[in-house]
């Protein structure tokens, strides 16, 4: 599909986003959608796969011209149900990418937005590009061979290679200025996609269009969050007795809902401070809280709920042990990093803390274990390292925060036996590494030497022995249960 044979833009301005998944159908584009609700009607969303990922949802959503329904539950157990059609346009996937690129290219689309998780960006631990992922290098060839589709074609089996081929054809039609607006949860999103890409661009060879995006882009940091699970199996059936209608597309989450972002853009952006985004200059403090406080407190419960048993956050959150394991690490280590003497933060950090376990121990999200598990291998060094070098250079005991690589490692060692109660998902995971620590001597030595997950810190012996001290703690942890 080339611009001249691309449908009208649904509206005045567009947003192209790459990933129709569930969180961002239920945080950007609710957002959007409180702004069409309020009168402003010249924004909407064009959605698109930039892999064959979901193909049922995105049938579905196709049949039901993107409009689908958002199911919210408070706390307190009060359900909301919400319908959404700020999702004008689901572009089909095919391996060309050629309906995603013809978008991109349009002069209506102002705005390429993606969630593609943590470890769809394949950094290694100084920031550059990881190019021992062979569908990255792929993707490069195929941009520098001038390809300009998707998979098996040309670059669009990652998101560098997608937005590269956007760029390009937007560069080739005089489109204009575009904002890339990352919407995943990665410190530093907006920066860190921006360096990638970059990097891919001049790996791929193609000077004039590094300089054209450099000239013509900008990528704003942005911290977004929402707890969103899977969609249970009932959740139909739940839906349609609420509202009468059935809806194959529908989804849940949590009614808590927050977005910050850097006022940072290109070539406009929708009203979005009059529907409660929060747009700042400065994102750090905001971005630093959330990720430590709530993302990596997240994982903790997650991998201390899987090796006793449960199955939802929820109930790890109100076993006494495992919600007493994410207080200490957010209150001993975590909030003394965010808030110094002369240098407090501009958020309540013990009330976030106290929010977030209230919002993790509601019952009715039913979040699994399984969903907030995954991704350890990208965890430790964007979540838990920080807090680690941080208290270490400080000359600070690290022994709360120490717990969650220590649990995290109890439960890499069951998965490596076998023996997990879930299929284990882990973009970030170099199986054969995750292995050959497992069946290292001493696997604790082993995780603490690797410095994809250490980064700098990698080796030091005092990370060792505190991590030695907390697995100690781990095991008498899973030993009390069994």
């Amino acid at each position: 599909m080339t611009l001249a044979h691309l449908p009208p833009a649904p509206t005045e301005f567009t947003l192209l986003h790459l990933g129709l998944g569930s969180f961002h159908r239920a945080h950007q584009a609710v957002y959007l959608q409180r702004l069409i609700d309020a009168g402003d009607t010249r924004w909407s969303i064009s959605g698109a796969n930039i892999r064959p990922d979901m193909p049922e949802v995105i049938a579905a959503l196709r049949a039901q011209g993107g409009r689908y329904t958002l199911e919210t539950v408070s706390p307190a157990g009060e359900y909301f149900y919400e319908p959404i059609h700020a999702l004008r346009e689901v572009l089909p996937w095919d391996p060309a990418l050629a309906a995603v690129i013809a978008r991109g290219a349009a002069p209506s689309t102002r705005i390429v937005s993606f969630t593609v998780t943590e470890a769809g960006y394949y950094l290694d631990a100084r920031g550059g590009l990881d190019l021992g992922f062979a569908e990255l290098v792929a993707d490069i060839d195929r941009a520098r061979r001038g390809e300009t589709g998707g998979q098996g074609e040309g670059g669009g089996a990652t998101v560098y290679g997608a937005v590269t081929a956007i760029l390009r054809a937007r560069r080739a039609a005089g489109a204009g200025p575009v904002t890339l607006l990352n919407c995943d949860n990665l410190r530093h999103n907006g920066d860190r996609f921006r360096a990638g890409l970059l990097e891919f661009i001049e790996r791929a060879g193609d000077a004039g269009l590094l300089a054209w995006v450099q000239a013509h882009t900008t990528c704003p940091n942005a911290m977004v969050d929402r707890i969103t699970p899977r969609a249970p199996a009932e959740l139909r059936a739940r839906v349609q007795a609420a509202t009468g209608r059935d809806d194959a597309a529908a989804i849940t989450a949590e009614r808590f809902i927050q977005w910050v972002i850097e006022d940072r853009f290109a070539a406009g952006r929708p009203e979005w401070e009059r529907v409660g985004v929060e747009m700042v200059q400065d994102l750090q403090p905001h971005e630093e809280a959330k990720i430590r406080l709530l993302n990596a407190t997240h994982s903790c419960i997650a991998w201390a709920g899987t090796l006793v048993g449960l199955q939802f956050i929820h109930e790890g959150t109100r076993d006494a042990a495992i919600r007493q394991m994410a207080y200490d690490y957010v209150t001993d280590d975590a909030i003394p990093c965010l808030s110094r003497p002369g240098q407090p933060s501009p958020v309540d950090l013990p009330a976030y803390r106290d929010v977030v376990l209230e919002r993790f121990g509601n019952p009715a999200i039913r979040d699994t274990n399984q969903r907030v598990a995954m991704d350890g291998f990208s965890k430790i060094p964007g979540f838990i390292a920080p807090t680690v070098r941080e208290r270490l250079a400080a000359g600070q005991s690290i022994d709360s925060v120490a717990m969650l690589p220590a649990l995290f490692l109890a439960f890499l060692m069951r998965w490596h036996s076998g023996i997990l109660p879930y299929a284990y998902q882990d973009q970030g995971m170099d199986e054969a590494v995750a292995h050959a620590i497992c069946d290292a001597p001493d696997p604790v030595a082993a995780m603490c030497a690797d410095a994809g997950l250490w980064g700098d810190i990698a080796g030091d012996a005092r990370l060792a022995d505190a991590l030695r001290r907390a697995s100690e703690r781990v095991a008498r942890f899973v030993q009390s249960r069994s």
